[in-house]
């Protein structure tokens, strides 16, 4: 419930506190005087879109705030305290801001928090009900949303287990859909694959292949000039035949060494440079028979070697070329080309499953949607006597509100069925559609009636109505009022009325009040009591507040009202 509705610069309203209540509240007020402000403001603070043509000219921003009082321990407060809100006890504030710029900053319970919130939690807070509401009850979705509401928990419960059952579904049906029309496409990727893991396994190449035949390529090609230099080498260090005209490295060394030894004893720096000639007549005495085997182990037939490296380079550089790595990437393949081949090869697996499944999720979704429509069926019964009744009661005692539910072939998010509100005015008269015959009047006291009996199973803590007595007029704005009374028992009401008659039935009776200094109009809310009621329902049924008949007329609305 709304406790108190505070309003700074919003459209001709300068500042403004409503307080509100429980029970029915009537708001009033001269034509332009910035009645519809109120429901403006209610609108932000449930969510809806802000729009920075509202804010007053010459202000930087309005502001609008609303405290609530709603259950510490129930779903609204869950909700709160899950945005980053507190609660006061029972007492909630929300908050919203509009600038010139179109900038919005929400406030729930202390804390900012994106609009959506709001909208979250209006849902569970206010139905807000304007002309254009009226206009949408035309629609085929507003007439099944009314009916959903009548028919409560059980069909609730039911439309949540259907929808369950329909996303799943359509979830899987157009995963089946995308593989089955793929299936082709995806058959010759998994040729192709298959094709290419083939010759990579046929290659069998190892990582550092190309490398080493690289290296081995180069040795024997070269074979011919290896053996010569080797050759040479050898005989320089240490020729199989030597000739004084050409000593060898070991020659030459074993000759300086016996030279030094001859005169090694006449110096004690000596005999370590012995040694160390010594030490090198090993070391080129070893060079040169790694030398003879380094000679030895050429291979003879090195071109036919040559032969087969070259060859299996073209098979590594064939295989090589097709990926962008390289060898490695084609190693690499293997792994991924397989996994991938695998999840191809899985998918006739996963279409048999998801045929199933289909099969199955589309009888459930039959299954639930039989159930629905037979709730429905029930429902729509009941809620055409029930709004006839109200009808009779809101001076159109002969008009009877029928509620049609047809099947559709195809199954949709709430079902299979389609719900048509049906107005027959008058016995014998043919029933016709809400979206095509009934008047503006009509449609404000149908709207009426079935917010007044959906109460009774989906009740609402707030009903916001604005102008809900449009094109009405005399005993049906009476009756208006008495249901509006009735509603109120059970729920708040706000209603913004320019009907005596309907105010009247208001325990809290809230005006709207235009100051103008000649440049800038500005408006504020007062609370009425006693006479100053009365003049403004005198100003409602006559335009003059201070007519005596005026005012006698208003007293005996009061009076009737009270009576009731």
């Amino acid at each position: 419930m709304i406790e108190e509705l505070s309003i700074r610069d919003l459209g001709v309203i300068a500042e403004a506190t409503l307080p509100l209540g429980p029970g029915f509240t009537a708001v009033t007020g001269e034509t332009g005087a910035g009645k519809t402000m109120v429901v403006t403001a209610l609108g932000l603070l449930l969510g809806e879109r802000a729009d920075a043509g509202t804010v007053r000219q010459g202000q930087a921003q309005s502001w609008v705030e609303g405290r609530w009082l709603i259950d510490p321990v129930g779903a609204v407060a869950d909700r709160v305290r899950d945005a980053g809100g507190d609660l006061d006890g029972p007492e909630l504030i929300l908050g919203r801001s509009v600038s010139v710029e179109g900038r919005s900053r929400a406030i729930v319970g202390g804390r900012s928090a994106p609009a959506s919130v709001l909208g979250d939690l209006g849902g569970d807070l206010v139905v807000v009900h304007g002309q254009s509401d009226q206009v949408r009850l035309r629609s085929a979705v507003a007439q099944r949303d009314a009916l959903d509401r009548f028919a409560g928990p059980d069909l609730a419960a039911a439309l949540t287990n259907y929808r369950s059952a329909f996303h799943r579904w359509q979830a899987n049906r157009v995963e089946l859909e995308q593989l089955t029309r793929e299936r082709d496409e995806r058959a010759r990727e998994a040729d192709d694959l298959r094709a290419a893991i083939a010759e990579v396994e046929t290659v069998a190449p190892q990582r550092g292949e190309d490398v080493e035949l690289t290296e081995r390529a180069e040795r024997l090609g070269n074979l011919e000039e290896l053996r010569l230099a080797a050759a040479q080498s050898r005989e320089l260090l240490s020729a199989e035949e030597s000739t004084d005209d050409v000593p060898d490295a070991t020659a030459l060394l074993d000759a300086a060494r016996r030279q030094l030894e001859r005169a090694a004893g006449h110096d004690p720096a000596l005999p370590p440079m012995v040694d160390a000639i010594a030490n090198a007549g090993f070391l080129i005495a070893d060079i040169a028979a790694q030398l003879s085997s380094y000679l030895d182990g050429l291979d003879a037939d090195g071109a036919r070697e040559l032969e087969i490296v070259q060859e299996r380079r073209a098979e590594l550089s064939t295989v090589a070329r097709k990926y962008v790595g390289g060898l490695d990437e084609a190693i690499d393949f293997l792994d991924t080309g397989s996994a991938r081949l695998l999840e191809l090869d899985g998918d006739s697996d996963r279409i048999d499953q998801l045929e199933g499944e289909t099969a199955a999720d589309l009888q459930l979704v039959d299954e639930l949607a039989g159930t629905l429509t037979a709730l429905r069926v029930q429902a729509a019964g009941e809620l055409g006597s029930a709004v006839t009744a109200e009808l009779s009661a809101l001076a159109m005692p002969d008009a009877r509100l029928i509620v049609e539910i047809d099947s559709r072939d195809e199954a949709t998010l709430t079902g299979r069925d389609t719900v048509k509100i049906l107005l027959q005015p008058h016995a014998g008269a043919e029933p016709r559609s809400l979206a095509r015959g009934a008047s503006g009047g009509e449609l404000s006291r149908v709207m009426l009636a079935i917010e007044v009996v959906i109460n009774a199973t989906d009740p609402v803590p707030t009903f916001v109505f604005d102008e809900v007595d449009a094109g009405v007029g005399g005993a049906a704005a009476i009756e208006i009022g008495r249901r509006l009374a009735r509603l109120a028992e059970t729920a708040q009401v706000i209603v913004v009325t320019h009907l005596a008659q309907v105010a009247a039935f208001a325990g809290n009776h809230l005006t709207v009040v235009k100051d103008s200094d000649g440049s800038v109009t500005a408006s504020s809310v007062k609370q009425l009591q006693g006479e100053e009621r009365a003049a403004e329902m005198a100003r409602l049924l006559s335009g003059l507040p201070d007519s005596a008949s005026g005012l006698e007329h208003a007293r005996e609305l009061i009076a009737l009202a009270h009576a009731r």
